[in-house]
């Protein structure tokens, strides 16, 4: 039972990460365009004929017709705003945001339904010319693709509004933001990914496991790794979590034996199934990759090229309100489901780290810049889940020395120190 939950669990997590690709949904969308005209076909079994032959064939066809042209040349334009948004993207913001870009889903449904629309005209005008729907039997071809016709005005209207803020900074910043949010918001619901948490030194005797190839983490399969250690009687630590780089033959974990010693290549190959590596980091089960690239955007606009000290402003403030969902994984942990599994809980300071590092790094010579950081820090420091207050306070006093030592004019000094938190500098 627990490795069919195990499989049901891994499954939904993969079937999640499929959803975001356009692929799956113009796949989607043409498949429910077959099953459209073949569902009108059995429902005109079931028309009195007086009421099927109330509407003449070339009805249906004009209909039919003007989908497939218009659908087409719809597509073409889609494609092209899509691609453009996705290079200009990479080149004004970060190229790490274009793949988030790339997974919106108003696009993904929108592109989906032009397809899908014209998938379904070219089968009902093909149907039409093989007699399949003769001029008597075209009464639910033609309201099927009245209905047809309105998702399609319907996904037009949203398509144009959303066409007025796609890939701009505001639009970018606020996706970033809203992803990073659902990953630190997720993690407490499933503490430490529903394992022991792993603090301090590891036990005695632990041995490493080398990994199969060089890359990131991506994802992690919690019950699969369990699977795993259960099978071969062992525990599993994490001491690399998700984002983090290993190497070839590097320890991407380490085994505590729990009795006679495993089948080695078979643990090696179980782990493998449940531990996903890639060539770069993405944002699903990862909070830290999303903080990153918010700072990435920040610290670009502080570049000499740009000197946009505001956007660096609004994405610390973007920032703020993300960090401000932390809580601590380990403070209230439910039963833990997986036994022999332990993991990391994310680690403040990394958070901070992540998010205001490079920004105040390339901002310590901007006061605006540094007033704003304090004042964000200055928050976060009232935080009540104490580990994030201590952190914070950490993050600001190291932030205000490496300030004070670039800005060299006496009352820039002066205005940053007045606003610091007076715990970490008395007024």
């Amino acid at each position: 039972m627990k490795h069919l939950n195990a499989l049901i669990a891994t499954a939904l997590r993969r079937t999640r990460l499929y959803t975001q690709k356009l692929w799956v949904r113009v796949v989607l969308m043409g498949l429910l365009a077959v099953v459209a005209t073949g569902v009108s076909k059995l429902l005109e079994l079931y028309v009195p004929r007086e009421l099927g032959r109330s509407i003449d064939g070339a009805a249906a066809d004009l209909l039919l017709q003007l989908i497939a042209a218009a659908m087409l040349s719809v597509t073409i334009f889609s494609i092209t705003v899509m691609v453009s948004v996705y290079q200009s993207s990479s080149s004004q913001w970060t190229p790490r945001v274009s793949r988030l870009i790339m997974t919106d889903k108003t696009t993904q449904n929108t592109m989906a339904v032009f397809i899908g629309a014209y998938v379904y005209a070219l089968i009902g005008i093909i149907l039409r010319e093989l007699d399949i729907y003769g001029d008597q039997s075209a009464f639910v071809l033609f309201w099927m693709t009245v209905i047809v016709l309105v998702v399609i005005v319907v996904s037009l209207i949203r398509w144009v509004l959303h066409l007025q803020g796609f890939g701009q900074l505001l639009d970018t910043t606020r996706q970033v933001k809203r992803v990073t949010r659902q990953q630190l918001r997720e993690r407490p619901e499933s503490p430490c990914l529903r394992a022991h948490p792993l603090r301090g030194e590891l036990p005695a005797g632990t041995r490493p496991l080398a990994a199969w190839e060089s890359g990131f983490i991506n994802q992690v399969h919690p019950e699969l790794l369990n699977t795993a250690a259960q099978k071969h009687n062992v525990r599993l630590y994490m001491t690399r979590n998700i984002g983090e780089y290993t190497f070839l033959n590097g320890a991407i974990m380490q085994v505590a034996l729990c009795g006679d010693e495993p089948d080695w290549d078979a643990l090696r190959a179980d782990i493998k199934v449940a531990l996903v590596i890639g060539d770069i980091r993405n944002y699903e089960q990862d909070p830290q990759f999303g903080l990153i690239v918010m700072g990435e955007i920040g610290s670009k606009a502080l570049s000499p090229g740009v000197n946009d000290a505001g956007t660096a402003i609004d994405v610390f403030t973007r920032v703020g309100r993300v960090l401000s969902d932390y809580r601590d994984e380990t403070a209230d942990t439910p039963e833990t489901l997986l036994s022999g599994l332990y993991v990391a809980p994310l680690d403040p300071a990394a958070l901070l780290r992540d998010g205001f590092g490079a920004m105040s790094r390339d901002g310590a010579g901007t006061l605006e810049v540094q007033q704003w950081l304090q004042h964000t820090l200055r928050g976060l420091m009232g935080h009540p889940d104490k580990h994030m207050s201590a952190a914070a306070r950490d993050f600001a006093t190291q932030e205000l020395a490496r300030a004070l030592e670039v800005l060299t004019f006496a009352p820039d000094r002066a205005a940053l120190i007045a606003s610091a938190a007076p715990e970490i500098w008395p007024k």
